[in-house]
Parts: structure tokens; sequence; C-alpha cells
């Protein structure tokens, strides 16, 4: 009887691609400053127009190609060029629009433990959901999986929300999102989490 031959695994990422996420490239990211370490993963929530679900709006919004008279409230974004590393949808499917070895345009004007411009420095992921809202578990899920995929790939040593790098300017994602959860999943102590939210000693 033959045996089948058995094929490599594909790696995990691929010049900052990730295997399993599908690949919308955005032109909104830039060259990381040299030298620059990849030790952030910031969190953000979105959704377009907000509250609803489903569309490709968000997907549109980091390719340049939203429609700007499609909504009202898409007068008030009108030429914004923004884009994130990643954006994971209700039902958990999982995007990816910039490679993790550039920097995306996610954060805007941040600091964090000291260190300024965090968009030089993060990952930026993008939750569908609402500031303050709560969030699908198949999202917790994809989450997981992919920050524990980043873990292995970079020296990561904070996992924050836009709320916690721009105090005052941004509140997402809010309080509807569940940090001990991300934590349990992922098995990391306390440090790697915002002061005051960590539930593993």
């Amino acid at each position: 009887m033959n045996t089948p031959e058995l094929l490599p695994l594909s790696p995990l990422w691929d010049a900052g691609w990730y295997r399993f996420a599908g690949r919308q490239p955005s032109p909104n990211f830039g060259p990381r400053p040299a030298h620059a370490t990849i030790n952030l993963i910031v969190l953000h929530s979105i959704s377009l127009p907000p509250g609803q679900y489903g569309g490709k709006e968000v997907e549109q919004l980091f390719t340049n190609q939203l429609d700007w008279d499609q909504h009202p409230y898409f007068k008030s974004i009108q030429g914004m060029q923004v884009s994130a590393h990643f954006f994971i949808r209700r039902q958990g499917e999982l995007q990816q629009f910039v490679s993790t070895l550039d920097r995306a345009w996610h954060a805007g004007v941040s600091s964090y433990r000291g260190r300024s411009n965090c968009n030089d420095h993060s990952i930026g992921i993008e939750l569908e959901g609402i500031e303050g809202g709560l969030f699908d578990d198949r999202q917790y899920e994809t989450l997981a999986s992919l920050s524990a995929a980043i873990l292995q790939h970079q020296p990561i040593a904070d996992i924050v929300g836009h709320e916690h790098i721009a105090r005052g300017r941004k509140t997402d994602p809010g309080s509807g999102f569940d940090w001990a959860r991300l934590q349990r999943s992922l098995g990391l102590p306390n440090r790697f989490l915002p002061e005051g939210l960590g539930a593993i000693s």
C-alpha cells in the first residue's frame, strides 16, 4: 500500500501577512522607524455606519474606496485615510490590510508607558462593534488565536485598548470588552494588560 506524501505545513506568517486572514491590502501604511520593536497590540472597535454590521464599509474605508455620499455619517469622516493591520467581523471572520512589519495608521496621537507615536511600534486590531457594546463569542475566539500567533512572532509586552493610549480622545473598545476573558484565553499575567484590568495574579 502506498503511503501518501505529507506536505510541509505553511508558515503562519509570510512577510508579516497572517496565513489565516483574508488579505485586502490598504494603501494607508508606511515604514516603521528603523530598529522599531513591535511590542504593543492595540484593540479598537469600529462599525460603519456606527452600530450597523455586516457591510463592506469598513473594508472600503481602509482601502480608500468608501463612497462618502452613501450615508450622512460618512460626511463627518470624509477624506480620512486610515487603516489597521487586522479587522475581526462579528462572526469571527478575519481580514488583514497591512503587513505587521509595516506601520498601519490606526492609533493617531497616542502615548503609552512613556512612548509616543504608538503606530510606530504597535499592531492594530479592529473589532466590528461599537464603543461600550458587547462583542461576539466568535470575535473573542479569533482574537485569541490571532493574538497568540502575534505573541509567538513578536516581543509583545502590552495589550491595550485605543482608550488607553489616547485618553480623553478615544473610548474604544470600551466597557463592553471583556479583558479578563482575553487574558485567560492567552494565559497572560496582569502586567500585559492596562493597570486595573488584569484578573490573573
